[in-house]
């Protein structure tokens, strides 16, 4: 149990067995159909400031959106566009509690699911309490030693990307936590084929060679995306 609002003690959220989980949300990044996930009543997402990247093919999602909530996505080709937020950190579109457009959402939107966070071992930030609060409360399950084999390997791939950050291509490795925790899904099998580099004494060969492995299995991945 975990306190909320008025230090009430806000209930723990069962999910999936991790694995399970891990198969559809690395699906959902890759296809159009988004992510299922059980909110409830939380709309910490809809509030906290996020800058929502939309595409050009979103087409649908673009009409039904003021051209004054948007401005061009920094570092993406032309017809990318940012969906900002209003003084208060509100998505411009929540209205009335809710998401005024639903069915015609932004990907970015469909696929967001704040149970990245626990899975990768990270808070979504300072900045964004209400998420971090909220992303704590879920507790995955273990139906096979599968699933803390694939956890274990989440979290170490994460830890690696925050502590080798540097050595990686330039930009290789976000400064959003959010993404950070989306690449280490997509790198994750690297560190099922491999020790921890602690393990290994840390030498700069073996590090070298993760971070190679790592770049490769994200392009590869990204490849997939794409076709």
């Amino acid at each position: 149990m975990k306190k909320g609002k008025a230090g009430a003690l806000a209930p723990d959220l069962p999910t999936d067995p991790f694995s399970s989980w891990l198969r559809r949300t690395r699906q959902a990044q890759k296809t159009k159909k988004g992510a299922v996930v059980p909110c409830g009543e939380c709309r910490a997402c809809c509030t906290s400031a996020y800058f929502i990247h939309i595409s050009p093919d979103e087409t649908e999602t673009l009409a039904r959106i003021p051209k004054q909530f948007v401005f061009a996505a920094p570092g993406l080709p032309k017809g990318h566009v940012v969906l900002g937020y209003d003084k208060n950190g509100h998505c411009p579109m929540f209205i009335d509690n809710q998401c005024s457009i639903y069915e015609h959402r932004p990907h970015t939107c469909r696929t967001y699911d704040c149970r990245v966070f626990p899975a990768a071992g990270l808070t979504a930030g300072q900045d964004k309490p209400a998420i971090t609060r909220q992303a704590k409360r879920w507790r995955f399950t273990f139906s096979s030693q599968r699933d803390h084999d694939y956890l274990r390997a989440v979290q170490a791939a994460a830890k690696f990307l925050r502590e080798y950050a540097e050595s990686f291509p330039p930009g290789f490795v976000p400064i959003n936590p959010t993404q950070q925790a989306v690449v280490a899904l997509n790198v994750y099998d690297v560190f099922l084929r491999a020790p921890n580099v602690s393990e290994d004494g840390d030498s700069a060969v073996h590090i070298q060679e993760m971070i190679e492995a790592i770049v490769a299995a994200y392009e590869r991945d990204e490849t997939k995306r794409k076709s």
